[in-house]
């Protein structure tokens, strides 16, 4: 079995993957409630939280696994906050020491990457392997807090990289707007909660995209938009349209990300499509995406719930995916954090 360790950010995560089985446990402590009142993460803060959640979270795990079950520790190794990673990483090297099992460093944003997977291993582990080899090649979509890419994994399972944003990740634009809008932290969920009874064509923002003939993605001059646009907009006006505003600034990140993928999908031929990461688990986005692929007739695939935010279970899985990739590329005391590391750029970078 795999133990999975996840503290990049701001949740403290602990899971365990059985390749036989599927995930074993995968447990959580959010930190949402502490940095809400700054209206960000903390980094102080978060990698406090880290230090003192770990320990029950690993006593919970273990009352359902021994250690000695283990062969390997999976940490996140990178991107996200020194703090917090150096945290994780510590805790991972320290457990390997005692339990003399090997610690690998896992890309967060190449779990994020596989994470849709992990509902069709399973639904069926033992013919995971056959019906996971049908997918390829694929084209995933990352959209996340602090990423937007479309990305491709081959028959290797090799990632590689083909477009990203040149400034606001998606996510990024819909806590900005909300922000704008005086709604709190985190903003995307409450966007588009409110959103769902606004009109998404009662303003007309910018379709957030940068030339219509590249993959790139663009966000930036969206929030500026939004600020002009209230700007214009009484208080009470601002409040008595505040689902539509919501509603109009949805679509239009969305809108880019929908028209992005459908392009990417028609230069080339993929067997699969899939979204992950934080904004997957909005129902809009889940709904337009899968539209797309149908449209074009191939397999969509998104990361469920529990695995599209901050997690440990896409982590475990991603050490065993990933094996055969090289995805794992470092490990025991030697390993360390990454902070700025990327989505590709080699096996396990």
């Amino acid at each position: 079995m795999i133990l999975g360790l996840e503290s990049s950010c701001d949740e403290t995560a602990v899971a365990i993957f059985d390749p036989a089985r599927g995930l074993i446990g995968d447990w959580v402590h959010s930190q949402i409630a502490l940095h809400e009142a700054y209206g960000g993460v903390v980094p102080e803060l978060a990698s406090r939280e880290h230090l003192q959640h770990f320990g029950p979270l690993l006593q919970r795990a273990l009352a359902t696994t021994p250690a000695t079950a283990f062969a390997k520790i999976a940490v996140t190794r990178g991107p996200g906050l020194a703090a917090c990673l150096a945290m994780g990483l510590a805790t991972a090297k320290s457990l390997g020491l005692v339990w003399r099992v090997p610690v690998v460093g896992i890309n967060h944003l190449r779990a994020h990457a596989f994470s849709p997977f992990i509902g069709l291993h399973a639904a069926d582990p033992a013919t995971f392997e056959t019906a996971f080899a049908e997918l390829f090649p694929h084209l995933g979509l990352l959209v996340s807090g602090g990423n937007t890419a479309l990305f491709s994994i081959d028959e290797q399972r090799r990632l590689r990289l083909i477009s990203a944003t040149m400034d606001d990740a998606a996510g990024e634009a819909l806590d900005k707007g909300a922000k704008l809008l005086g709604l709190g932290y985190p903003g995307g969920p409450l966007v588009e909660r409110l959103a769902k009874d606004g009109n998404p064509t009662a303003f007309a923002f910018p379709k957030a995209v940068a030339q219509r003939s590249t993959l790139e993605f663009s966000f930036s001059g969206l929030k500026t938009s939004l600020r002009y646009q209230l700007e214009k907009m009484s208080p009470a006006e601002i409040e008595r349209r505040q689902a539509d505003l919501c509603a109009s600034y949805q679509a239009a990140v969305f809108e880019a990300l929908t028209r992005k993928s459908a392009l990417a999908l028609e230069r080339r031929r993929y067997r699969s499509f899939g979204l992950s990461g934080g904004v997957a688990n909005n129902r809009t986005l889940q709904d337009g995406l899968g539209r797309v692929a149908a449209e074009r007739g191939v397999a969509f695939h998104r990361a469920q719930p529990a695995h599209t935010g901050d997690n440990a279970g896409m982590i475990a899985f991603a050490a065993w995916v990933e094996r055969e990739a090289g995805g794992v590329d470092k490990s025991g005391l030697a390993l360390e954090i990454a902070p700025s590391l990327p989505l590709a750029g080699g096996p396990g970078s």
